[in-house]
C-alpha cells in the first residue's frame, strides 16, 4: 500500500511537471514572436529540436515491433500534421494577437469539442454533469471574450485560439485511438518528426512564413540571446513536457493524467504574469475560472461509470 501511494504521488508530480512545462510555451514563443519571428518559425524550431531529441528514445521504445507502427501509420501522420503542427501554429498565431492566458483558455475549449465529437460521431450522449460543464465552459468563453463588456478583443486572435481548440481536440481523440501495444513515446516522437517535416516543407514552399531573427530578444524583463527562449521552447516546453506527460499517463492512467493536465491553464497565466507582465482582466480571469470549472466537471462526470442496463428476463449476457 505504501509503495502504491508513493507511485501515485510520483505520477501526480510528473503530471504537474508536464502541465507546468507545457504552460511555458506561450511565454517562450511570445518573446521570439515580438522579436520578429513568425509563429510558424517558432513552432518549426520547437518541433524540429524535439523531434531530434525524441527520435532515439521513440525507436528504442518500439523494440523492433515495426508492424505496429505500420498499422498505425495514418494515426501517427494525422497526429503530426493536425495535432502537433496545426494546433501549435494556431496557438502561436493566437499568442501573436492575444495575451498568453486568454489564448490558452480559448485553446482548452477543445475539451468541450471532444465531448461534442463523441456525441455526434459515436452516439455517446453527454450526461447531465457533462452538459452542465460544457454550458459552464461556454459561459466562461463569453466572459473571456468580454462580450458583455466594453473591451475590444482581436477577432483574428480569437479565431486562431478557437482553431487551436480544434487542434487540441484532435490531439485527445487521436491519442485515444491507437492500439494498446503502440507506445505513447512512439506516437509523440513520430508526431514530432511528421510535424517538423510538414512545417519545414510548407515553409520551403512559401505557404507558411518562416521569418526568424538571431539577435538579442526581450525575455523576462532582460535582453538575452534568442537561444534562451528557443532552447526553452524546445527542451522545456516540448521534450521535458512530453516525456513527463507520457510517464504520468503510464503511472496514473490517461484520464487522471489529463485531468491534472488542466492545471496548465493556471500555470500559463502565472508564467505569463511573471515573465511577460501579462495578466488578464478581472472579467477574463472570472471567465477562465468558469472554463476550468466546466472542464473539470466534464472530466469528473466522464470518469463515473455509466449505469448498467439490466438484462431482460430469459436472456443470458455474453462475456
Amino acid at each position: 500500500m505504501i509503495q502504491v501511494r508513493r507511485t501515485q504521488r510520483a505520477g501526480v508530480a510528473l503530471a504537474l511537471l508536464s502541465a507546468a512545462t507545457f504552460s511555458t510555451s506561450g511565454s517562450f514563443a511570445r518573446s521570439l514572436i515580438d522579436a520578429g519571428w513568425s509563429p510558424a518559425a517558432a513552432v518549426a524550431a520547437r518541433v524540429s529540436v524535439a523531434a531530434l531529441l525524441l527520435a532515439v528514445p521513440g525507436a528504442l521504445s518500439l523494440r523492433g515491433r515495426w508492424p505496429v507502427l505500420r498499422r498505425n501509420a495514418l494515426l501517427v501522420v494525422s497526429y503530426g500534421v493536425v495535432a502537433v503542427a496545426g494546433g501549435q501554429v494556431c496557438y502561436f498565431n493566437a499568442v501573436q494577437h492575444l495575451s498568453v492566458g486568454v489564448a490558452l483558455l480559448l485553446e482548452y475549449l477543445g475539451m468541450v469539442l471532444v465531448v461534442g465529437w463523441l456525441w455526434i460521431r459515436h452516439g455517446q450522449t453527454p450526461r447531465r454533469g457533462t452538459a452542465a460543464g460544457s454550458a459552464l465552459a461556454l459561459l466562461g468563453l463569453v466572459c473571456v471574450l468580454d462580450l458583455v463588456g466594453g473591451a475590444r478583443l482581436d477577432v483574428v486572435g480569437v479565431l486562431w485560439g478557437l482553431a487551436a481548440a480544434l487542434g487540441l481536440a484532435t490531439y485527445f481523440v487521436l491519442s485515444a485511438a491507437g492500439e494498446d501495444d503502440l507506445p505513447p513515446l512512439v506516437v509523440a516522437s513520430g508526431g514530432m518528426i511528421i510535424g517538423a517535416v510538414t512545417l519545414l516543407g510548407l515553409g520551403g514552399l512559401g505557404v507558411l512564413p518562416m521569418q526568424a531573427t538571431f539577435g538579442a530578444v526581450d525575455f523576462a524583463g532582460h535582453r538575452v540571446s534568442w537561444l534562451v527562449p528557443a532552447v526553452g521552447l524546445s527542451l522545456v516546453a516540448a521534450v521535458i513536457a512530453y516525456l513527463a506527460g507520457i510517464a504520468a499517463a503510464r503511472t496514473l492512467g490517461p484520464k487522471l493524467a489529463a485531468f491534472i493536465g488542466l492545471t496548465e491553464v493556471v500555470f500559463a497565466v502565472i508564467v505569463a504574469w511573471l515573465l511577460l507582465g501579462e495578466l488578464p482582466t478581472s472579467m477574463q480571469l472570472a471567465g477562465g475560472v468558469l472554463i476550468v470549472a466546466g472542464i473539470v466537471l466534464v472530466q469528473l462526470d466522464e470518469r463515473v461509470p455509466a449505469p448498467s442496463v439490466p438484462e431482460p428476463l430469459g436472456v443470458c449476457a455474453t462475456t
